[in-house]
Protein backbone atom coordinates (compact mmCIF):
# COMPACT_ATOMS: atom_id res chain seq x y z
CA UNK A 1 0.00 0.00 0.00
CA UNK A 2 1.06 3.59 -0.81
CA UNK A 3 1.94 5.59 2.46
CA UNK A 4 -0.49 8.40 3.13
CA UNK A 5 2.29 11.04 3.73
CA UNK A 6 2.73 10.21 0.17
CA UNK A 7 6.54 9.41 1.04
CA UNK A 8 8.25 6.39 -1.28
CA UNK A 9 8.68 3.29 0.94
CA UNK A 10 12.28 3.36 1.47
CA UNK A 11 14.71 0.28 1.05
CA UNK A 12 14.75 -0.44 5.04
CA UNK A 13 11.16 -0.72 5.23
CA UNK A 14 11.14 -2.97 1.99
CA UNK A 15 13.83 -5.37 3.62
CA UNK A 16 12.00 -5.37 6.80
CA UNK A 17 8.86 -6.38 5.20
CA UNK A 18 10.58 -9.11 3.08
CA UNK A 19 10.44 -12.46 4.48
CA UNK A 20 13.28 -14.02 5.43
CA UNK A 21 15.85 -15.90 3.64
CA UNK A 22 15.06 -19.50 3.93
CA UNK A 23 18.40 -21.89 4.25
CA UNK A 24 19.06 -24.53 1.64
CA UNK A 25 17.98 -28.26 2.87
CA UNK A 26 20.25 -30.62 3.02
CA UNK A 27 19.42 -32.79 -0.13
CA UNK A 28 19.37 -29.46 -1.36
CA UNK A 29 22.95 -28.35 -0.86
CA UNK A 30 23.74 -31.62 -2.06
CA UNK A 31 22.29 -31.26 -5.28
CA UNK A 32 18.79 -33.02 -4.84
CA UNK A 33 18.15 -36.15 -5.75
CA UNK A 34 19.72 -35.84 -9.55
CA UNK A 35 22.95 -35.10 -7.48
CA UNK A 36 22.79 -38.49 -6.51
CA UNK A 37 22.16 -40.36 -9.41
CA UNK A 38 24.89 -37.97 -11.47
CA UNK A 39 27.32 -38.84 -9.18
CA UNK A 40 27.03 -42.58 -8.77
CA UNK A 41 26.02 -43.37 -12.49
CA UNK A 42 29.82 -43.41 -13.97
CA UNK A 43 30.93 -45.77 -11.04
CA UNK A 44 28.37 -48.18 -11.09
CA UNK A 45 28.76 -48.14 -15.07
CA UNK A 46 32.23 -49.11 -14.68
CA UNK A 47 31.88 -51.48 -12.25
CA UNK A 48 29.22 -53.34 -14.20
CA UNK A 49 30.30 -53.87 -18.07
CA UNK A 50 34.34 -54.24 -16.06
CA UNK A 51 32.66 -57.37 -14.65
CA UNK A 52 31.02 -58.07 -18.06
CA UNK A 53 32.89 -56.70 -20.92
CA UNK A 54 36.96 -55.93 -19.58
CA UNK A 55 38.39 -52.65 -18.66
CA UNK A 56 38.87 -50.78 -21.57
CA UNK A 57 34.98 -51.02 -22.67
CA UNK A 58 34.07 -49.78 -18.73
CA UNK A 59 36.35 -46.91 -19.55
CA UNK A 60 34.57 -46.12 -22.29
CA UNK A 61 31.08 -46.41 -21.14
CA UNK A 62 32.03 -44.66 -17.89
CA UNK A 63 33.00 -41.76 -19.86
CA UNK A 64 29.59 -42.42 -21.70
CA UNK A 65 27.75 -42.15 -18.99
CA UNK A 66 29.28 -38.96 -17.88
CA UNK A 67 28.91 -36.71 -21.45
CA UNK A 68 25.38 -38.98 -21.49
CA UNK A 69 24.64 -36.50 -17.69
CA UNK A 70 25.93 -33.27 -19.42
CA UNK A 71 23.08 -33.73 -22.10
CA UNK A 72 20.25 -34.76 -20.10
CA UNK A 73 20.85 -31.36 -18.02
CA UNK A 74 21.54 -28.74 -21.25
CA UNK A 75 18.08 -30.42 -22.54
CA UNK A 76 16.24 -29.88 -19.01
CA UNK A 77 17.84 -26.23 -18.96
CA UNK A 78 19.87 -27.07 -15.59
CA UNK A 79 22.87 -26.39 -14.30
CA UNK A 80 25.96 -27.77 -16.35
CA UNK A 81 28.56 -27.00 -13.50
CA UNK A 82 27.79 -30.79 -11.64
CA UNK A 83 28.14 -32.32 -15.16
CA UNK A 84 31.43 -30.98 -16.16
CA UNK A 85 33.07 -31.42 -12.49
CA UNK A 86 31.73 -34.81 -13.03
CA UNK A 87 32.86 -35.54 -16.03
CA UNK A 88 36.34 -34.17 -15.43
CA UNK A 89 36.99 -36.26 -12.34
CA UNK A 90 35.62 -39.50 -14.30
CA UNK A 91 38.07 -38.39 -17.55
CA UNK A 92 41.23 -38.66 -14.69
CA UNK A 93 39.77 -41.63 -13.06
CA UNK A 94 39.73 -43.64 -16.62
CA UNK A 95 43.27 -42.18 -17.57
CA UNK A 96 45.04 -43.57 -14.43
CA UNK A 97 42.90 -46.88 -15.11
CA UNK A 98 43.84 -47.05 -18.10
CA UNK A 99 47.80 -45.92 -18.10
CA UNK A 100 47.74 -48.38 -14.55
CA UNK A 101 46.43 -51.17 -16.88
CA UNK A 102 44.25 -51.92 -13.47
CA UNK A 103 40.42 -51.14 -12.69
CA UNK A 104 41.59 -50.27 -9.29
CA UNK A 105 43.09 -47.37 -11.09
CA UNK A 106 39.76 -45.94 -11.85
CA UNK A 107 39.69 -45.22 -7.88
CA UNK A 108 42.62 -44.21 -7.16
CA UNK A 109 42.19 -40.24 -8.04
CA UNK A 110 39.19 -40.41 -6.16
CA UNK A 111 41.18 -41.85 -2.71
CA UNK A 112 44.38 -39.11 -2.89
CA UNK A 113 41.73 -36.40 -4.03
CA UNK A 114 40.12 -37.73 -0.19
CA UNK A 115 44.00 -36.90 1.50
CA UNK A 116 44.94 -33.23 -0.11
CA UNK A 117 40.97 -32.13 0.99
CA UNK A 118 41.25 -33.54 4.54
CA UNK A 119 45.01 -31.78 4.90
CA UNK A 120 43.29 -28.42 3.41
CA UNK A 121 40.61 -28.37 6.09
CA UNK A 122 42.94 -28.96 9.26
CA UNK A 123 45.22 -26.90 7.74
CA UNK A 124 42.52 -24.08 7.67
CA UNK A 125 41.38 -24.94 11.28
CA UNK A 126 44.97 -23.97 12.38
CA UNK A 127 45.44 -20.81 10.21
CA UNK A 128 42.21 -19.72 11.94
CA UNK A 129 40.35 -19.86 8.30
CA UNK A 130 38.08 -22.90 8.66
CA UNK A 131 37.06 -23.86 5.49
CA UNK A 132 33.04 -24.11 6.41
CA UNK A 133 32.52 -20.55 7.20
CA UNK A 134 34.84 -19.23 4.79
CA UNK A 135 32.83 -21.25 2.03
CA UNK A 136 29.83 -20.35 3.24
CA UNK A 137 30.38 -16.86 3.53
CA UNK A 138 31.35 -16.87 0.20
CA UNK A 139 28.57 -18.58 -1.24
CA UNK A 140 26.01 -16.84 0.52
CA UNK A 141 28.44 -13.03 0.15
CA UNK A 142 27.80 -12.18 4.31
CA UNK A 143 31.25 -11.71 4.59
CA UNK A 144 33.47 -12.56 6.88
CA UNK A 145 32.13 -11.05 10.16
CA UNK A 146 31.92 -13.85 12.01
CA UNK A 147 35.82 -14.12 12.23
CA UNK A 148 35.31 -11.26 14.87
CA UNK A 149 33.67 -13.64 17.09
CA UNK A 150 35.19 -16.20 18.93
CA UNK A 151 32.51 -18.81 19.46
CA UNK A 152 31.32 -18.58 15.98
CA UNK A 153 34.87 -19.50 15.40
CA UNK A 154 35.05 -22.33 17.56
CA UNK A 155 31.57 -23.68 15.82
CA UNK A 156 33.23 -23.31 12.13
CA UNK A 157 36.55 -25.37 13.72
CA UNK A 158 34.11 -27.75 14.50
CA UNK A 159 32.15 -28.22 10.95
CA UNK A 160 35.48 -27.91 9.43
CA UNK A 161 36.93 -30.62 11.46
CA UNK A 162 33.30 -33.05 10.66
CA UNK A 163 34.69 -32.53 6.92
CA UNK A 164 38.26 -33.20 7.70
CA UNK A 165 37.27 -36.87 9.30
CA UNK A 166 34.94 -37.57 6.20
CA UNK A 167 37.94 -37.44 3.71
CA UNK A 168 40.43 -38.73 6.41
CA UNK A 169 38.27 -41.90 6.70
CA UNK A 170 37.72 -42.15 3.17
CA UNK A 171 41.22 -41.68 1.86
CA UNK A 172 42.00 -44.74 5.32
CA UNK A 173 39.01 -46.95 4.36
CA UNK A 174 39.84 -46.88 0.44
CA UNK A 175 43.59 -47.16 0.10
CA UNK A 176 43.01 -50.13 2.40
CA UNK A 177 40.69 -51.12 0.10
CA UNK A 178 42.51 -50.53 -2.78
CA UNK A 179 46.05 -52.75 -1.43
CA UNK A 180 43.60 -55.50 -0.43
CA UNK A 181 40.39 -55.57 -1.83
CA UNK A 182 38.31 -56.18 -5.18
CA UNK A 183 36.96 -53.32 -7.78
CA UNK A 184 33.84 -53.98 -6.59
CA UNK A 185 34.62 -53.50 -2.69
CA UNK A 186 36.40 -50.23 -3.63
CA UNK A 187 32.92 -49.05 -5.63
CA UNK A 188 30.96 -49.73 -2.82
CA UNK A 189 32.97 -48.25 -0.71
CA UNK A 190 33.27 -44.97 -2.78
CA UNK A 191 29.26 -45.15 -2.57
CA UNK A 192 28.52 -45.84 0.81
CA UNK A 193 31.08 -43.39 1.69
CA UNK A 194 30.09 -40.38 -0.54
CA UNK A 195 26.83 -38.67 0.00
CA UNK A 196 26.01 -40.11 3.41
CA UNK A 197 28.69 -38.90 5.08
CA UNK A 198 28.76 -36.10 3.31
CA UNK A 199 25.14 -35.48 4.83
CA UNK A 200 27.17 -35.72 8.09
CA UNK A 201 29.51 -32.79 7.15
CA UNK A 202 26.69 -30.22 5.79
CA UNK A 203 24.57 -31.36 8.92
CA UNK A 204 27.68 -29.91 11.06
CA UNK A 205 28.31 -26.79 8.91
CA UNK A 206 23.96 -25.90 9.14
CA UNK A 207 24.08 -26.25 12.75
CA UNK A 208 27.38 -23.88 12.83
CA UNK A 209 26.00 -21.27 10.53
CA UNK A 210 22.41 -21.32 12.58
CA UNK A 211 24.52 -20.83 15.79
CA UNK A 212 26.34 -18.30 14.59
CA UNK A 213 24.18 -16.11 12.68
CA UNK A 214 21.68 -16.00 16.10
CA UNK A 215 25.07 -15.48 17.80
CA UNK A 216 25.85 -12.18 15.33
CA UNK A 217 22.33 -10.76 14.78
CA UNK A 218 22.18 -10.37 18.63
CA UNK A 219 25.75 -8.80 18.87
CA UNK A 220 24.59 -6.36 16.06
CA UNK A 221 21.04 -5.14 18.13
CA UNK A 222 22.95 -4.74 21.10
CA UNK A 223 25.45 -2.73 19.69
CA UNK A 224 22.51 -0.85 17.73
CA UNK A 225 20.91 -0.35 20.85
CA UNK A 226 24.08 0.69 22.99
CA UNK A 227 24.41 3.48 19.74
CA UNK A 228 20.82 4.55 20.28
CA UNK A 229 21.20 5.02 23.85
CA UNK A 230 24.57 6.85 23.84
CA UNK A 231 22.98 9.37 21.13
CA UNK A 232 19.77 10.24 23.34
CA UNK A 233 22.23 10.84 26.39
CA UNK A 234 24.38 13.02 24.12
CA UNK A 235 21.19 14.75 22.51
CA UNK A 236 19.38 15.48 26.05
CA UNK A 237 22.88 16.62 27.33
CA UNK A 238 23.31 18.91 24.82
CA UNK A 239 19.95 19.56 23.00
CA UNK A 240 19.09 23.11 25.76
CA UNK A 241 21.46 25.49 26.93
CA UNK A 242 22.40 25.33 30.17
CA UNK A 243 20.18 28.10 32.88
CA UNK A 244 21.67 30.81 34.67
CA UNK A 245 20.93 29.55 37.96
CA UNK A 246 22.45 26.12 37.09
CA UNK A 247 25.54 27.26 37.17
CA UNK A 248 25.86 28.54 40.97
CA UNK A 249 25.85 32.27 40.17
CA UNK A 250 22.74 33.73 41.17
CA UNK A 251 20.78 35.38 38.00
CA UNK A 252 21.29 39.07 37.26
CA UNK A 253 18.80 41.72 38.51
CA UNK A 254 16.92 44.21 36.13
Amino acid sequence: MTPTNGQDVTDEQKQGTAEPEKMPTMLEQMGGVSGLVYSSLPVVVFVLVNTFAGLYPAIWSALGAAVLIGVVLVVRKGSVQPAVSGLFGVGIAAFIAYRTGSAKGFFLFGIWQSLIYAGAFVLSIVVRWPLAGVAWSFLNGRGTSWRRDRASVRDYDIATLVWALVFGSRFVVQQWLYDTASVGWLAFARLAMGYPLMAIAVAATVWAVRRSDKRLKALEEAEATQVRETEEELRARYAHPVEPHATGKPATES
